[in-house]
């Protein structure tokens, strides 16, 4: 069993526009753009990342947004539901805020002794807030103050036609069983970084999803550093995963593998972090190239990078 995983780094998704997908990020949820760059194999298309002042990871959600992308379909072998962490006591102010703010989705419900506020974002993106004792400092630059700002996320809801075997893959990479609900088993990297937490739902005769605007690209899992990944890597592949060679995202190291149920699996490093190329109070500002993209910039920002009204 591995013992070099956190819990969750970061989660990628897709979205149709980045105007508006910027606005409910930073505007609406409160968090703090850390970093405007482009998508490494697509740099028409802008990868923007949202989370707490640094980008911790645990915090940081991050997006392709393809211009009129088409919507995704809901379904099996991905993930269903982002699920952030905010204080005990704020679901209350959150579902007054979304009210007010006409945010769709909005729905209450309880699993695993816990009161969660479901809600979609623009591209019928499914995400939830969950009350709980966490200790990780918030961002509240965006009109969210503190005592209510999200912290970062609690866990991600996966759902897959038979679990059997990404329940034992997660617990080949740290995860242990902490409770189950009816078809959906709770698993929890012990002394993890908060966002540790993974429900594993098995979904019987359900359609598969169709990945599209809203849906989830990967779900990243977080190692301390270069050498730990090494170490994870080995081990993925002597189980028998076809994991590729270590990519260099200029934020952090990843690797990928498909798991059994489906999802894209990313392991991504802590190191070098969103500060590498711009200064802390300043982060996510300006455009960020990759140095193979660099010489794109007048004809991206020209031609095909929307501009994006802060």
């Amino acid at each position: 069993m591995l013992t070099q995983i956190n819990g969750l780094h970061h989660v990628t998704s897709l979205a149709s526009g980045a105007q508006a997908n910027n606005a409910f990020f930073t505007k609406d949820l409160g968090l703090r753009r850390v970093k405007k760059t482009v998508n490494f194999d697509a740099p028409e298309v802008y990868h923007l990342y949202y989370g707490d002042e640094t980008g911790t990871p645990g915090s940081v959600m991050t997006y392709f947004p393809f211009p009129h992308a088409a919507r995704g379909r809901p379904g099996l072998g991905e993930v269903g539901t982002t699920v952030f962490a905010v204080p005990k006591g704020t679901l209350g102010y959150w579902q007054e805020r979304f009210e007010t703010l006409g945010t769709p989705g909005l729905d209450r419900s309880s699993s695993f002794g816990e009161e969660r506020l479901h809600f979609t974002g623009p591209d019928g993106d499914a995400f939830a807030l969950v009350e709980t004792e966490d200790g990780r400092a918030p961002w509240s630059g965006n009109g969210v103050a503190a005592d209510e700002a999200i912290r970062g996320f609690h866990s991600a809801h996966l759902r897959v036609s038979d679990g059997g075997a990404t329940e034992e893959l997660l617990k080949f990479m740290g995860y242990e069983e902490d409770d189950r609900d009816g078809d959906t088993v709770r698993l929890r990297i012990p002394n993890g970084n908060g966002a540790d937490v993974i429900d594993l739902q098995t979904l019987k005769g359900a359609n598969y999803a169709k990945q599209g605007a809203g849906s989830v690209h990967h779900l990243a899992f977080s190692v301390d550093n270069h050498e730990t990944q090494l170490e994870v890597r080995k081990a993925l592949t002597d189980t028998g995963y076809g994991v590729t060679p270590v990519i260099d995202r200029d934020y952090f190291w990843a690797i990928y593998f498909r798991s059994p149920g489906g999802v894209l699996f990313e392991v991504a490093t802590n190191e070098p972090g969103f500060d590498r190329d711009e200064d802390t109070a300043h982060l996510g500002e300006s455009l960020q190239l990759p140095n193979q993209h660099a010489h794109l910039r007048k004809v991206l920002e020209e031609k095909y990078l929307e501009p994006i009204e802060d």
